[in-house]
């Protein structure tokens, strides 16, 4: 996992309440790198009633920073679109492996 994604993991531990969206790339120094973290309040009624962004405030979106939902972690999953993310299709390289190596059967042989 990236720094970014560690940083994300931080912050959603430490403010429980709030939704980790996504973050960038601020500076660094010779010893840290900085990093902000959009964070959002699904319950804020500006939040809840604006049709582009009250998706987050389903209880589904709970720790997405936590399961790798945001795009710093889907970077280290290796999920994407293209050429080279073709090893990745259908979720992860664990399921695409097993995909294609199972052996289907008739359930009446």
């Amino acid at each position: 996992r990236s720094n970014q994604a560690i940083a994300e993991d931080r912050v959603g531990r430490a403010m429980g309440s709030l939704r980790v969206l996504n973050s960038y790339w601020v500076g660094e120094d010779s010893t840290f790198g900085f990093y902000e973290v959009i964070c959002i309040d699904p319950h804020h009624n500006a939040i809840r009633n604006d049709p582009k962004i009250n998706w987050i405030c389903s209880a589904k979106q709970k720790h997405r920073e936590m399961r790798g939902l945001t795009s710093a972690n889907k970077k280290s999953r290796g999920l994407g679109k293209g050429a080279k993310h073709c090893k990745t299709i259908g979720g992860s390289r664990h399921a695409s492996w097993k995909r294609r190596n199972a052996e289907e059967m008739h359930r009446k042989r």
